[in-house]
């Protein structure tokens, strides 16, 4: 649906490439990146601040003016630097909910959803009838339709969420971007906001673009995941894949929390790979493409695949034995820090199991939870 092809921002337009040399001296805030979001989805841009994710999302709904690249709706060619197009941001008939919600407070919830319709062009308002027959649905769906009548700002955060995305939802727009939209409400509503964000693309299958920098929000509403770090992609996949199996250290790192170990390939046999650390050999199962022997690679092993006990198992892979350093109960789990002589690991256990530092323990893990990530 969606196609953005080598896109470059800088705002360090006066740099540009000195006379005689070939070498760019500007710096990019996005530095080339290519993606295509298809119809229905919801595709994120996730990254920390300053990684260039809110100005690749201007620059697709035309808040920005690109430095170069191409992107393109369908059929439509909304920017193109080499054959000079830039269709204005009123012109690309996008939906937008920003991390302010810019709810006209002198107006009512209906008023608020119903002037985009009102301020269109005269050829293609909808009339009075239609207006209202829109707003009522888009209200409904977003359960706010008791409350059309209300001022706006006798509305909770979480409802003005829901209004800001209701007056983008009126127009009926071919995509909906979404720039951190939930970054003011409080950590529950926000959880509560996820799923109900979630709910509603899935039952209008909008198609929408999200940025967003909390991990958890990434992998709870998206169909798929871009990383961005520095203004380029590192890596695009759906939310299993790139907390399972990150193509960098950046991303294992970003998403969730990892342990990890640098090694090196000892023997490759089918799927099978034996990696040696300075604390130990490890087997993984790479399904994908296995590394070569003697190749250096980092170990990453996520905290909920250790399998932590107070006894041996004994013939189970990748079995190590060391001193619990700590422990901290979180609620719903308990995290504890094993040290493997200057090697620590962090092990993630249901709250039922809770070991006292100093306690002597074995733990082990599967060798389908051991990612190998490439050195870079």
């Amino acid at each position: 649906m969606l196609t953005v092809e080598s896109l470059k921002k800088s705002y360090d337009e006066t740099a540009g490439r000195k006379a005689g040399r070939h070498d760019d001296t500007r710096t990019y805030a996005v530095g080339g990146v290519d993606f295509e979001v298809h119809d229905g989805e919801l595709f994120t841009l996730l990254g920390p601040s300053g990684c260039g994710k809110t100005t690749t999302l201007r620059s697709i709904a035309g808040l920005e003016r690109p430095t170069s690249g191409r992107v393109t709706l369908g059929g439509r060619v909304l920017f193109d630097a080499a054959q000079g197009v830039n269709m204005r941001a009123s012109r690309r008939g996008f939906g937008m909910v920003f991390q302010s919600y810019a709810i006209w407070p002198h107006m009512s919830v209906f008023k608020n959803v119903s002037f985009p319709l009102e301020v269109m062009p005269r050829a293609k308002r909808p009339g009075r009838k239609e207006i209202e027959e829109r707003v009522g649905q888009v209200l409904d769906v977003t359960e706010l339709g008791s409350y059309a009548s209300r001022p706006a700002t006798k509305l909770s955060g979480g409802q003005q969420q829901r209004l800001a995305l209701a007056r983008a939802l009126v127009t009926h727009p071919e995509l909906m971007l979404l720039d951190e939209p939930l970054s003011n409400l409080d950590a529950k509503l926000r959880e509560t906001m996820r799923f109900e964000l979630k709910r509603l693309q899935r039952e209008l299958h909008l198609t929408a673009i999200y940025v967003t920098h909390d991990q958890s929000e990434a992998l709870v509403m998206s169909s798929r995941i871009a990383v961005m770090n520095q203004g380029r992609i590192e890596q695009i996949g759906k939310p299993r894949e790139i907390y399972t199996k990150p193509a960098t250290r950046f991303v294992a790192e970003f998403i969730g929390t990892s342990n990890f170990l640098e090694g090196t390939v000892a023997s490759v046999h089918g799927q099978e790979v034996q990696v040696d650390t300075e604390h130990g050999r490890l087997v993984a199962h790479e399904v994908d493409k296995a590394p070569a022997v003697g190749e250096s690679v980092l170990v990453s092993i996520r905290p909920e695949c250790v399998d932590l006990s107070r006894q041996p198992r004994g013939n189970v892979p990748n079995e190590w034995s060391g001193k619990v350093l700590t422990r901290a109960f979180m609620g719903d789990v308990v995290d504890h820090i094993v040290g493997v002589g200057k090697l620590e690991i962090r092990n993630r256990s249901n709250p039922n199991l809770s070991i006292p530092p100093g306690t002597e323990v074995h733990f082990s893990i599967a060798p389908d939870k051991v990612t190998l990530v490439p050195v870079d």
